[in-house]
């Protein structure tokens, strides 16, 4: 899977998924693993398996749960965690439906499945700011500030999300907010270069990092500078609330288990890219690449200050309600949510109903 990929799964998991989240209620995921409960079976060693699901292919963001399996920490707390690829209908789904125990997403992903009838919770948020990058070819040089984007085209996977957040950003710049769209190919990248489209979603930590290290340069923009409101990349951790009502002792096992690893891919960065570079070989990843996304993950403070999770002021892990609730009404605002049905829905969904951090580890 290329990077380019990958970065259309997340865009798409934001909206393009939820949005076929009804139909996918009721779609058997029995293709995509095991239909038994997870959290019901042990395995031969006496450790409680558990299986988490990938929410794309494996990254950065996914480490601190290779992480924790590799040093042990699930062991240590009694787990046998078996990391899965991605079902074709999205991890959430597999986690509404207990497919997995655990997944990786978001938390406007969280909210988006709990509007059509999932009940999932967030369960640990790791990424505590946006890493979205809105960019054009370095080359193009009609494009220099968001109010250029009036009138281009758009490599697009069809989210109502990512229009509203395009928008905003070109009338916050001064421009009309009118562009084109067309669908992105496997590879946004290429989509650009092929000179299809004009501009792109991207993540700095992924693949504004591929960019830098291999080409082709990129002009970026970033959602923060440019009005859009709040956290709309609020990565972490997710389970059912089935599971948190039949076995929270497994919750606060796994989440803190989790909450070990990702602290300790925050402290040794370059260890914990070797660590996920070998727990994932068939995803083919550069050890040199892995540790630059690192890097910029803790310089850029994505996973919070280290100097106030080192001292006790910042706990690693936490879900953060107030920047993703801003976030939210931004969307809501923009009407993009929908029911089950498709139906326009325009209250906003609280973050503190479809997040909790009750299993964090203090």
């Amino acid at each position: 899977m290329t990077h380019g990929f990958a970065s259309a799964i997340r865009r798409n998991l934001r909206k393009v998924v939820a949005v076929a989240g009804a139909a996918a209620m009721a779609f058997s995921l029995a293709a995509c693993g095991s239909t038994n409960d997870a959290s019901d079976s042990g395995s031969s060693s006496g450790l409680k398996k558990v299986t988490f699901m990938l929410s794309w292919a494996p990254d950065t963001n996914h480490i601190g749960v290779y992480v924790a399996k590799n040093k042990g920490y699930f062991k240590d707390a009694g787990l046998d965690v078996d990391i899965v690829a991605v079902a074709q209908a999205g991890a959430e789904q597999a986690v509404n439906n207990g497919v997995a125990d655990f997944a990786l997403s978001n938390m406007t992903n969280t909210a988006d499945y709990s509007l059509k009838g999932a009940t999932i919770k967030q369960v640990m948020q790791v990424q505590q700011k946006p890493s979205a990058i809105w960019c054009a070819l370095a080359s193009n040089k009609s494009i220099k500030s968001p109010k250029d984007l009036d009138g281009k085209t758009f490599a697009t996977f069809g989210s109502n999300e990512s229009d509203a957040v395009v928008r905003r950003m070109i009338q916050f710049d001064g421009g009309k907010g009118k562009f084109d769209k067309v669908t992105a190919g496997t590879n946004t990248f290429q989509t650009l270069s092929s000179g299809k489209a004009d501009f792109g979603g991207f993540y700095a930590t992924w693949e504004g990092v591929q960019a830098d290290m291999y080409g082709p340069k990129l002009n970026c923009f970033t959602e923060p500078d440019y009005g859009v409101p709040g956290n709309a990349d609020s990565i972490g951790i997710i389970t059912s609330d089935k599971t948190i009502k039949n076995n929270p002792e497994l919750v606060k096992k796994f989440v803190q288990a989790s909450q070990k690893g990702y602290e300790y891919a925050y402290s040794n960065p370059d260890d914990a890219a070797k660590i996920l570079v070998k727990e994932a070989p068939d995803a083919n990843l550069k050890e040199d690449f892995v540790k630059k996304s690192m890097h910029v993950i803790v310089d850029g403070k994505y996973w919070g200050d280290p100097a106030k999770i080192k001292d006790g002021s910042f706990v690693l892990g936490t879900n953060d309600f107030v920047e993703t609730q801003k976030y939210f009404d931004f969307l809501n605002e923009s009407h993009t949510y929908t029911d089950a049905k498709g139906n326009t829905v325009n209250t906003a969904p609280k973050a503190k109903d479809v997040a909790t951090n009750e299993f964090l580890a203090k």
